[in-house]
């Protein structure tokens, strides 16, 4: 067997690995094998420098035009062969030790404006069971700014009407406690009182579908969609939308973002000020909108 094969073989049988993951991999290193030996240097595997993986890295932006993630994607499948070549004492210095990979531009969330959020949950959802429903998820999601994960675990006891707060179970099994309003409590109460009479009372999660199973991520995401089409054109339609709406629309009402990233259970303040960029981005096209010299 080549080093290739070993290394792949080891993929699956010691790590793990799906299918897909090591079929990327064995891609990865056809693609790299294929240009170190077209340099015509009679350069091996246990030979190659890091300067041949640099021109590499060139070639495939410049000439293949390769997208910053996926020549990234090549590089830690390079990583990582060359971490279990020196493991099994193959070669003894790694080629990629000192190999960075192209930095990826950061993009902003996009978030559904207040304004649209509040035609939303102002309008007139069906006095039916799947009514309540819809508009208890789409209030949850937006009043609280949980995750999908998040909102597809909660049960009756995370939610306590006294305290008026939400228990969530976050990453890393972390809990974090989330207020709510009086409109999100009488949206609640409604929605589980409808769930009672339809599907009967004691089931395992909060959100159910009309069978009384616990709601899963199709229909969450059906409901997101089907709603947020009706107030917004943005091309991505999803919980994490309500998310990033959510976290704007409190950075835009003045809510201080330490308290911000508690609330949606970031690790580490940087995750959460990208908000401060995104509420600029709004705020210029404001500005650009709305000042008289800025019309043509």
């Amino acid at each position: 067997m080549s080093l290739c094969e070993d290394f792949l073989e080891y993929l699956g049988a010691e790590r793990n690995k799906s299918d897909n993951t090591i079929r990327n991999y064995a891609y990865a290193l056809s693609q790299f094998e294929g240009f170190f030996e077209s340099l015509g240097e009679e350069i091996t595997w246990t030979t190659v420098r890091s300067d041949v993986v640099r021109e590499w890295v060139i070639y495939l932006i410049d000439e293949r035009h390769l997208s910053k993630s996926t020549v990234n994607l090549f590089l830690s499948a390079l990583r990582t062969f060359y971490h279990y070549l020196k493991g099994i004492g193959v070669v003894t210095l790694n080629p990629m030790q000192r190999i960075e990979g192209p930095k990826k531009e950061k993009t902003l969330p996009v978030f559904v404006r207040e304004t649209e959020m509040d035609e939303l949950l102002d309008g007139t959802f069906p006095d039916t069971f799947r009514g309540h429903l819809d508009k208890a998820v789409l209030s949850v999601l937006y009043m609280t700014g949980i995750r999908k994960s998040e909102i597809l675990a909660l049960r009756d006891n995370d939610v306590d009407f006294i305290s008026k707060q939400i228990k969530v179970t976050g990453k890393g099994d972390k809990q974090r406690l989330i207020p709510f309003g009086p409109e999100l409590e009488v949206c609640l109460r409604e929605y589980m009182a409808s769930r009672n009479e339809t599907v009967s009372a004691g089931v395992e999660r909060l959100f159910v579908n009309e069978r009384g199973r616990s709601m899963g991520s199709e229909l969450l995401a059906d409901i997101v969609r089907m709603y947020l089409s009706k107030v917004t054109t943005l091309s991505k339609k999803s919980p994490h939308v309500l998310r990033h709406s959510f976290a704007t629309a409190l950075l835009n009402n003045r809510a201080d973002l330490v308290s911000i990233q508690k609330l949606l259970g970031h690790a580490n303040l940087h995750t959460t000020e990208i908000y401060t960029h995104l509420s600029f981005e709004e705020l210029k096209s404001e500005y650009a909108n709305a000042h008289p010299r800025n019309k043509e």
